[in-house]
């Protein structure tokens, strides 16, 4: 009798499996939604040209021309003492600032993006040739190419010619890293640009994990030290440095989670901010990022937890609710960009890829896939997934 009880239960839980085995996986989703838009990136990017911060120099700036160098976004000057060092006002941008080389590598970044993105579709030469173009310039060519370190990142005028918090500038790096990985998968990549490109990003790598200003962001408690684990998981992966993949996984399990999330999700010193949901976000993209790139079957991410028991499951439930009704979020407006948030947030998709959500992937399709704001665009790192799976 308990056979015949239990086989229409049987049978629904096969009609189930069977119909979710029919389904679009979350990476096929991705690109059926993002197709035209990626054909269309690719378009403009094949009509761009390489420029890296070798084309623009401040005269501020105590390094060289090979030099990045950034100021810090929310230092002004001081109203009592004009001549004197800035203050700080947090969240608020100086429009005044020196972004020239910031912009430049983010425009670096959307352009390998869109070609290794256009390329996994469809491996067409073109794509490939014009992305080796913009590599060998950034890391290749002398008279062009950056120097890896960021010794002049984040200049505060009167007090400090670069600082350890500019390391998250190079965020937008990791889809360079990433594309690279799309890249040099082809039989006809340059060995010698392969080489040479990760000769710079191991040179940087080693950099951000020994110097000083790299040691000051690892230890920073809140996204700055997020940023700094997912830059070190991303380029660890490209060059193949286990130790410091697996520095970056012991990071990600004994500090980030169990000292930046909370039990029920949130991250309290981001909600602590002037831009508490745009931070918010900002931060879950990166941890949800690190997981992707770092989990295993021998070290699953997605499955880990605190002793409280929050994970980046609860993080991701916390934050979904705000993200589909922003006007429920129950803390302070952002002072800044709180009607351009959320857009096309990658924790959506690669949460609902990890946890077999079908309503966050959902809400990613719906949502802005190409914002035009600056400061919106600087903290949205990955913005073409479809090189991720």
């Amino acid at each position: 009798m308990k056979v015949v009880k239990y086989l229409p239960i049987l049978g629904l839980l096969y009609f189930s499996t069977a119909l979710r085995a029919q389904q679009p996986s979350v990476a096929e989703k991705v690109r059926s939604t993002l197709k035209q838009q990626i054909e269309d990136q690719a378009a403009w990017a094949l009509r761009e040209q390489p420029q890296t911060i070798t084309a623009t120099i401040c005269t501020r700036s105590e390094g060289g021309v090979h030099d990045f160098y950034s100021e810090g976004d929310y230092w002004w000057p001081d109203p009592q003492n004009p001549q004197g060092p800035f203050v700080r006002r947090d969240g608020q941008s100086n429009p005044e600032n020196f972004v020239s080389h910031r912009r430049a590598m983010i425009r670096f970044s959307r352009i390998i993006g869109a070609l290794a993105s256009a390329y996994t579709l469809k491996p067409d030469p073109i794509y490939l040739e014009h992305a080796i173009k913009h590599l060998e310039a950034w890391f290749v060519h002398a008279d062009t190419k950056m120097n890896p370190n960021l010794l002049y990142a984040q200049a505060i005028k009167g007090l400090f010619s670069g600082r350890g918090i500019g390391i998250i500038d190079t965020i937008h790096l990791i889809e360079v890293a990433q594309g690279m990985l799309v890249f040099e998968r082809a039989e006809d990549f340059p060995v010698e640009t392969k080489q040479k490109v990760h000769e710079w990003f191991a040179e940087y790598l080693d950099w951000i994990t020994s110097h000083q200003y790299g040691l000051d962001e690892m230890k920073a408690s809140n996204n700055h030290g997020t940023c700094w684990v997912l830059q070190v998981a991303s380029f660890a992966k490209l060059v193949g440095d286990k130790a410091k993949l697996e520095l970056a996984r012991e990071r990600f399990k004994t500090v980030l989670l169990p000292t930046q999330l909370s039990s029920d999700g949130s991250f309290p010193l981001e909600l602590s901010r002037t831009k508490p949901y745009g931070y918010s976000l900002f931060n879950l993209d990166a941890m949800v990022m690190i997981a992707h790139i770092l989990s295993s079957s021998e070290d699953n991410l997605w499955e880990f937890s605190t002793d409280s028991g929050a994970s980046l499951r609860t993080a991701m439930e916390f934050m979904y609710p705000f993200m589909k009704n922003k006007d429920a979020w129950p803390y302070q407006k952002d002072v800044m960009y709180w009607e351009q948030w959320p857009v096309a947030q990658p924790a959506l998709v690669f949460c609902a890829s990890a946890y077999n959500k079908d309503q966050w992937i959902e809400l990613w399709a719906k949502l802005d896939h190409l914002p035009t704001q600056g400061e919106v665009i600087r903290n949205l790192p990955i913005r073409n997934p479809v090189i991720w799976f």
